[in-house]
């Protein structure tokens, strides 16, 4: 029952941290079928975020754009609606697109009423045209009570577990596509809310019986060296993990059932990490592993048999991937590469760094390599109104090789001030090219001591 051309859909989850995968390192077997099929297609193994807060990483996606230059920057900041966006694209190709679950680009204050929480206007949408989602689930819906608004903003309730809910209306869209439109390729959005705290608990309700699986189990080094909430809310997280692979493994079983597997190109990730809040007072926000790492699979024509690819890789990266992967040319302005070329030669050119932007805790900015993450903030400036600023201080060094846990800042100590003259000379090259301007940065101040401590000079280079 295959078209000519293939089906995409992207599975997203929110906040779940690269290493819940046995692929990254966990002991728990939390995502077989994720782990079967990054194994099986093509694992995107250091994969970022570029944004590591909600609506921005998902603006990102959309559009294929820095959160400065889409210009949602924060939360409560609405998807521009003339934006170029995933939907619009897929559309002019001929594709039905479809979008279920969380949105959080309809520029919506938070609520604690779960009755009144309203429609997002169909201009508001990202131009999808079959819609199923609420603009802030997590306000609207609770684990076992799922309230979504449809194409004509009529309210509609689904029975089970959210994660199952949201599933469980993905395949039913899947199943009338393939069924009653077989000739027409469709591009499927499927959002989840989970494994993100539920709000107004601000806790991490698995699935009945779940959280139970997981009580004292193995904890991440950086969430056993810092204090945070880890220890009462891993267990909770972890379940939800667990239940959404479940589910992702039913949808390719679904895709299997329709004949229409060999020919959907199926993209797993999420939009940031989680932190438990050991390193500001919530979940993420910040520049470590735990906020920007995440999980980055993808399966089907193009993908399947592509091995392992360690190039560093951004979710500003995904957009022009699943264009180029349908035969879609990318437009010029996103600012993103596909990543097709890397999985038809790992030698291809390839930037080795990555590009983060941080709002809301701190108007922030930081810059990745394969060994160090260096990361500024603007002190002076309002991180809820400021999209940008013209001074930065240095505030993180980390060396990941040794320390991939980032448990010690190198900021400040005299022998790696050389390593951040490199690092801040990249930074400001892609501060350059992103925003168009060229910020100050001073020093953080000299941390006294540093022991032992000697860095080649080649290694500031790496």
């Amino acid at each position: 029952m295959a078209t000519g051309r293939p089906n995409v859909i992207v599975f997203f989850t929110d906040q779940q941290r690269w290493d819940t995968s046995s692929l990254h390192g966990n002991p728990l077997d939390l995502m077989p079928n994720f782990d079967r099929m990054a194994s099986s297609g093509t694992h995107l193994s250091n994969h970022f975020t570029c944004q590591p807060v909600c609506g921005p990483a998902r603006a990102c996606l959309q559009t294929g754009r820095y959160a400065t230059q889409n210009g949602t920057f924060r939360n409560r900041i609405p998807l521009d609606p003339n934006a170029q966006t995933l939907a619009k694209l897929f559309r002019e190709a001929g594709y039905r697109t479809g979008y279920i679950g969380k949105w959080h680009l309809g520029g919506t204050t938070p609520s604690w009423d779960i009755d009144h929480q309203e429609p997002v206007p169909p201009d508001l949408r990202g131009g999808y045209e079959d819609w199923l989602a609420a603009d802030m689930l997590e306000f609207a819906s609770t684990p076992y009570d799922t309230r979504l608004f449809d194409t004509e903003n009529r309210e509609v309730r689904l029975p089970g577990y959210r994660v199952d809910a949201l599933t469980d209306a993905a395949i039913r869209y899947v199943d009338r596509r393939v069924r009653n439109h077989p000739a027409e390729p469709f591009f499927l959005f499927l959002s989840f809310l989970e494994p993100h705290q539920q709000n107004y608990r601000d806790d991490y309700p698995a699935p009945k019986g779940y959280e139970a699986r997981y009580r004292g189990a193995w904890t991440p080094p950086d969430l056993a060296h810092f204090d945070g909430s880890a220890a009462g809310q891993l267990p909770g997280y972890y379940g939800m993990v667990r239940r959404l692979d479940e589910a992702f493994g039913r949808m390719l079983d679904a895709l299997c059932s329709l004949g229409i597997q060999e020919n959907t190109i199926v993209l797993f990730t999420s939009d940031h990490g989680n932190h438990f809040k050991t390193r500001n007072s919530e979940y993420k926000r910040s520049c470590h592993e735990a906020s920007i790492r995440v999980p980055a699979a993808i399966c089907g024509p193009g993908f399947d048999s592509g091995g392992r690819v360690t190039a560093l890789t951004s979710l500003i990266d995904l957009p022009p991937t699943l264009l180029d992967a349908a035969g879609i040319t990318p437009p010029q302005e996103m600012a993103g590469r596909s990543v097709l070329p890397l999985v038809r030669n790992p030698k291809s050119p390839w930037p080795d760094e990555v590009f983060i932007q941080i709002s809301e805790s701190q108007v922030g900015r930081a810059v990745r390599t394969r060994r160090w993450k260096y990361s500024v903030t603007a002190p002076e400036a309002d991180p809820l109104e400021d999209s940008s600023s013209p001074a930065y201080v240095e505030e993180y060094l980390y060396d990941l090789e040794s320390d991939p846990y980032e448990l010690v800042n190198l900021a400040g100590i005299p022998a790696y001030r050389a390593v951040s003259q490199r690092m801040q000379e990249r930074l400001i090259a892609r501060i350059r090219e992103v925003e168009g301007y060229e910020p100050y940065i001073r020093p953080a101040p000299e941390v006294p001591g540093g022991g032992q401590r000697v860095v080649r000079p080649e290694e500031s280079e790496e």
